[in-house]
């Protein structure tokens, strides 16, 4: 049975004010496929139903569970492998050639999901020679508790590591446990993970070199996505690269970022006089 419209203002509605991404009309089949699961676990008969009930009750704990529901995207090992290819041939080189050495190295993974992005991330650094003397802190955010936790735990099902993860990288950073695959110690010391909002301000500590905020910006409005763009570059050094997705760039909203041409695609980096 198809959402009331009344149901799906208000799920829309509460997921804008809580995340400031937007539900379009059109997206009823989103929110009734993933809160469906929602119901169900609560003995509702309906998402119509389980929104009514999580409105008259108001509970802070059910409110959020919806948001993240909404709020989870899919993901998988080396997306669209460009920007990993990038990290070596690139971004490496030229912040070696910027500093003379790569002593260090901080990244932030926004909307992290369930952590395969920086555990990519992780694994090519690691086999990068050139960062064998790099200290790596790989900084991992998302706004779902759910997903972070799965992160952490760092353990992988053989579908999840079948998708776009390469045999030689699973021999040399997993380990089998179970039925399933665990990401190494080693990997795992090197990520922090931690839940944010995007509204909010990035996380504490030193200034970012690196940044993955991919496939995010497409959920927000223009007003919205340029203050995230100003918030990431005030956390960025200066010579630091962003790496946004495919289909999403700095053209046309924020004229403070310089497009930076690879082999496939472009990265962005903080125009010089910009701050």
């Amino acid at each position: 049975m198809a959402l009331t419209s009344e149901t799906f203002t208000y799920v829309a509605t509460l997921v804008r004010q809580r995340s400031a991404i937007m539900l379009e009309p059109g997206k009823e089949y989103l929110v009734e496929s993933r809160l469906l699961p929602l119901a169900r676990e609560a003995g509702v008969a309906g998402v119509d139903d389980y929104v009514r009930s999580v409105r008259r009750t108001s509970r802070p704990q059910d409110l959020e569970l919806m948001v993240e529901a909404l709020t989870t995207n899919e993901t998988s090992w080396f997306r669209d492998s460009a920007p990993f290819t990038a990290l070596t041939a690139d971004i490496v080189p030229e912040l070696i050639a910027s500093r003379g050495a790569l002593l260090r190295l901080r990244v932030w993974s926004a909307a992290c999901s369930t952590g395969q992005e920086p555990y990519s991330i992780a694994m090519t650094l690691a086999e990068d020679v050139r960062c064998r003397g790099t200290q790596l802190e790989i900084v991992a955010t998302d706004l779902s508790d759910q997903v972070l936790g799965r992160a952490k735990e760092g353990l992988y099902s053989q579908l999840e590591v079948n998708r776009g993860l390469p045999a030689p990288m699973l021999v040399r950073h997993f380990a089998r446990e179970g039925a399933g695959w665990r990401v190494s110690r080693e990997l795992r010391a090197k990520i922090s993970f931690q839940r944010h909002n995007l509204l909010h301000p990035p996380p504490a500590g030193p200034r970012f070199d690196l940044v993955f905020l991919r496939n995010v910006l497409i959920y927000f409005d223009q007003p919205t996505k340029q203050a995230i763009l100003r918030r990431v570059q005030q956390s960025m050094a200066p010579d630091g690269f962003l790496v946004l997705g495919a289909a999403e760039t700095t053209v046309g909203l924020d004229d403070t970022w310089e497009r930076v041409a690879i082999s496939r695609g472009s990265v962005y980096r903080p125009r010089q006089g910009a701050r």
